[in-house]
């Protein structure tokens, strides 16, 4: 124990930048490529704009920023069960995956979204 008077839970949610106008886009790659469930947004957020997505214990908040700029660097890392299938899935709508194996006791690959946000994907080894 640090010695601190709170204890830090578990991660609500991920934000990432899309451009304006993006949302249809975030729905095809977290809702159709992903099968994420789209929240609805409270409507003093909504006005907004940006969409949010929830599966598997994760929650992804898209919100829009001007002028945008992609995280290249900062990113998710999401665990995933099946990432030689979902590799396959990104692969076969045309989005990029890189492997690295660097990273000990997992199996993991980069992609980017549809606006150029690097998420990292990875799976425990055995």
């Amino acid at each position: 124990m640090s010695g601190v008077p709170f204890e830090i839970g578990v991660l609500h949610h991920v934000q990432l930048a899309i451009p304006p106008g993006g949302e249809d886009q975030c729905r095809a790659f977290w809702g159709g490529l992903l099968g994420m469930t789209e929240l609805e947004k409270p409507p003093v957020l909504a006005a907004r704009g940006g969409c949010w997505f929830r599966g598997g214990g994760l929650e992804v908040h898209l919100g829009v920023e001007e002028p945008f700029a992609p995280a290249r660097k900062a990113h998710p890392g999401i665990l995933v069960r099946g990432l030689q299938q979902l590799a396959d899935t990104l692969a076969d709508a045309g989005v990029e995956v890189t492997w690295d194996p660097e990273f000990p006791g997992h199996d993991r690959f980069y992609a980017a979204d549809p606006f150029g946000n690097r998420l990292e994907f990875l799976e425990p080894r055995g």
